[in-house]
């Protein structure tokens, strides 16, 4: 799968974030390296919108910011997740096409529970009905 990554600041765990994604086999596309989070957040959010990649990756301190920043891009639905558990429940109920988190709390090991969950936990058809409402109206 082609994925976007975007952070605000380069670290330890964003240099292994995307380690650990082209280890599982998907392509990465770095957007954002060091950029201001709202153009981070941006940036992911374009990169899915676009269709250039299925889905994204985005972080800065809090992850709050490029959540918000990439949730203002129409057809993206960023999560801004914590653990393994919200982030596959935001695959499968909310079909999220971003993963928001923080790297002032998160741990290599919860990065990489997260990455696992996201990526492999499929979306419920049965939500369908429901994401669309989140929508734009267009």
């Amino acid at each position: 799968m082609r994925v976007a990554f975007g952070t605000d600041e380069r670290t330890p765990l964003t240099e292994s974030v995307v380690v650990m994604l082209a280890a599982r086999g998907h392509e990465v596309l770095v957007v954002a390296d060091g950029l201001d989070w709202p153009d981070a957040g941006r940036a992911v959010a374009e990169a899915v919108a676009s269709g250039r990649v299925a889905r994204g990756v985005a972080c800065c301190t809090t992850g709050t910011g490029v959540s918000i920043a990439a949730n203002k891009v129409p057809g993206v639905r960023a999560a801004l997740c914590t653990d393994a558990v919200t982030a596959a429940g935001a695959r499968r109920w909310n079909d999220a096409n971003v993963l928001a988190f923080g790297l002032r709390l998160t741990t290599g090991s919860v990065a990489t529970e997260m990455l696992d969950a996201f990526f492999t936990t499929p979306f419920e058809q049965a939500e369908s009905a429901l994401v669309a409402r989140v929508e734009p109206a267009g």
